[in-house]
């Protein structure tokens, strides 16, 4: 109820309110009717969405009562969210012009600071998951991590393979990040899990084992080709190191400008790279039986599924008397996470849908710098990619 409309002294407009009376004494976090515990710290202000270029606010009392599960806190007000000092409608234009704009634009448009766009983003997404519960539902998931900062700092995510969303996500990159996963999941819904994508890392693949009895995990076919291709360049740099000491400076140089040919599949080779390749097969052996083996660990996830487990078990036979330590060490590998990667391939399972959300999120990430915590970071990413965004104030 609008009480008194003035002008401020400095020429902002100032609507003086109070709830009605049904409104009135409930708590600010569960909005239940409490007694009340005091008048909190007098008249409180919040910004309003602006009249023009004229700034507005919003002012009433802030009395405290004294919840039965929250303590005291202060009395809820229909017009703001719960420790907010905007109403809901600002930041309900906020987070939409912070899905839709760049960060300069949201700051100097609003006229508020960048790290408070990350407070907004993580209320309005609070609110929106009160009614919602992202990890109901889920069977088939894939796990995932993706670098959101310098110096090591990463997040956890996890996507719903059937409608691919994203189910939750978390700073961390250990096994006690999952383990918060699995708490927040709950022993019933674990049951309820039948697959899960993943790549190799322990702290992954520990927690599934442990806590998922009923879930199969399918190891990433594109972790398994790329440590075929690292060991291809760790046998490419030892031939190279090797010809540089023995002094054959030609061929040192031209191993060195054939990494590209050995990395690149072969139906993209430029005719070129393929006169590389065909060099290296006349002069290098062992480089060559390198590249052959990183193509033909490509090429098992080519083949049909009956013909999967036979392919493989060749593959590995080849790679133990290759004679080429890095591909040696590899199979010892394989040969660990070898019922995780014929899953894959009897499933039809990869982290395909998890690399396509950890690609969106680079993106979100460029525009997230400044904020304050990864929680305003992930608050944006739920905003954009769930489509919890609120839609304009109208």
């Amino acid at each position: 109820m609008v009480e008194e409309v003035k002008i401020g002294t400095e020429g902002e407009v100032v609507v003086s309110v109070r709830p009605l009376w049904c409104e009135r004494e409930r708590c600010g976090i569960c909005r239940r009717r409490c007694p009340g515990f005091d008048v909190g710290g007098g008249r409180r202000r919040w910004r309003a969405l602006d009249l023009g270029s004229t700034l507005a606010f919003v002012e009433a009392a802030a009395p405290r009562v004294r919840c039965r599960d929250h303590g005291v806190v202060v009395c809820a007000v229909p017009w703001a969210r719960h420790n907010a000092r905007f109403t809901r409608a600002f930041e309900d234009q906020v987070a939409w012009l912070a899905v839709n704009t760049s960060k300069s634009a949201v700051a100097e448009l609003m006229r508020i600071a960048w790290r408070t766009v990350g407070g907004v983003c993580e209320r309005v997404v609070a609110e929106a998951l009160e009614g919602e519960d992202l990890l109901d539902g889920l069977t088939r998931v894939g796990i995932d991590e993706i670098s959101h900062r310098r110096g090591h700092r990463y997040l956890s995510v996890v996507v719903d393979h059937d409608s691919g969303r994203l189910a939750w996500a978390s700073p961390g990159r250990d096994r006690k990040t999952i383990e918060a996963f699995l708490d927040e999941l709950g022993q019933e819904r674990c049951k309820e899990i039948t697959l899960v994508s993943c790549d190799m890392a322990a702290w992954i693949s520990g927690p599934i084992a442990d806590r998922l009895p009923g879930a199969v995990r399918c190891v990433d076919p594109f972790h398994v080709v790329q440590l075929a291709t690292d060991a291809l360049d760790v046998v490419r740099r030892e031939v190279w190191n090797q010809a540089r000491k023995s002094g054959e400076v030609a061929v040192a140089r031209d191993l060195k400008g054939a990494r590209f040919a050995l990395w690149k599949n072969p139906e993209s080779l430029t005719s070129r790279q393929r006169l590389k390749l065909a060099d290296i097969k006349t002069v290098n052996g062992p480089l060559y039986r390198a590249y052959l083996l990183k193509e033909q660990l490509r090429a098992f996830y080519r083949v049909p599924p009956e013909h999967a487990e036979a392919m493989l078990d060749a593959w590995l036979s080849w790679a133990r008397r290759s004679r080429l330590e890095p591909f040696v060490k590899l199979a010892r590998t394989i040969s660990a996470q070898r019922e995780g990667i014929l899953a894959a391939i009897e499933h039809g399972l990869s982290n395909a849908r998890v690399e396509q959300i950890n690609t969106q999120i680079r993106m979100l990430t460029r525009r997230a710098y400044g904020f304050h915590t990864p929680q305003a970071l992930i608050a944006l990413v739920m905003l954009t990619l769930n489509g919890l965004c609120p839609p304009l104030p109208r």
